[in-house]
């Protein structure tokens, strides 16, 4: 099935994704986010393919939000959870930094994931309990043994709580930070130990579903800002704290949630 699933999310972004690329315009979605044809375009692909593959629920980035929890309230057995192009804006921009993404869940968590970086033909695959692999490699591909004085970050300052990202501007427990637009390929570079450490503020369903089971089958763990157990909490607007390493992971998520005293 996983193959399957991987057959179908790179033939789709180089038949409709690919083409498109710096030669397409773009509006603006009610919040303000950027949308292409080719958004549209992979996703009425993936949609037809997967379900063919498999009859369950789609949610899907460019589906509005009944569609969305009409789906999730009828897919606990099977769900399909898919971003046609995450990175618009980078992909409108030619920025190549942008991916598609296609998870399996079952009973509101993933079960397969893959994540396909047309532009660097690199495909991200895991499946719950069998391991996470770029292009067949097993992951982690880097195996650092970092301090967290020493660690590359992952940050998406946008929805951070405004004190929690007012002291990270201060005083950083890390040596540099790194924020490239597209969350579904965050999640892979921190499971190929490119990142060490990351959070986000909120991340929708889409963002998350794959790269979180990646992430975790390449050895790494996440929470949430307000849930130990990152699956435990609200589906459609989730934070993460997450690393690589168990070791930086209890560091990283305990310099986040415990404040300094005034």
């Amino acid at each position: 099935m996983l193959k399957k699933i991987a057959d179908i999310v790179t033939k789709i972004a180089k038949t409709e994704v690919m083409p498109r690329y710096l030669k397409v315009e773009h509006t603006r979605k009610h919040d303000g986010s950027l949308f292409t044809e080719a958004d549209l375009a992979c996703q009425n692909a993936l949609i037809a393919a997967l379900t063919e593959l498999a009859d369950y629920p789609v949610v899907g980035e460019e589906m509005n939000d009944d569609e969305h929890l009409c789906a999730w309230q009828t897919g606990q057995d099977g769900l399909w959870c898919i971003d046609p192009i995450d990175g618009t804006s980078n992909f409108v921009n030619g920025i190549p930094y942008f991916a598609v993404s296609v998870a399996l869940m079952r009973n509101g968590r993933s079960i397969m994931g893959v994540i396909y970086d047309p532009v660097a033909d690199e495909l991200f695959c895991a499946e719950q309990g069998c391991g996470a692999t770029l292009n067949g490699v097993p992951l982690p591909l880097i195996h650092h043994q970092r301090t967290m004085q020493q660690a590359l970050a992952g940050i998406e300052f946008k929805r951070i709580p405004p004190a929690l990202a007012a002291r990270i501007a201060f005083k950083p427990p890390y040596s540099s930070h790194r924020n490239f637009g597209a969350s579904t390929l965050d999640w892979c570079y921190l499971a190929a130990g490119r990142l060490d450490i990351y959070l986000h503020g909120g991340q929708k369903l889409w963002d998350y579903a794959a790269g979180s089971l990646i992430l975790q089958e390449a050895g790494g763990i996440c929470c949430s800002l307000d849930q130990a157990d990152f699956w435990a909490d609200y589906p459609w607007q989730r934070s993460v704290i997450a690393a690589l390493d168990p070791q930086l992971f209890a560091e990283w998520s305990e310099w986040i949630t415990t404040m300094p005293a005034v």
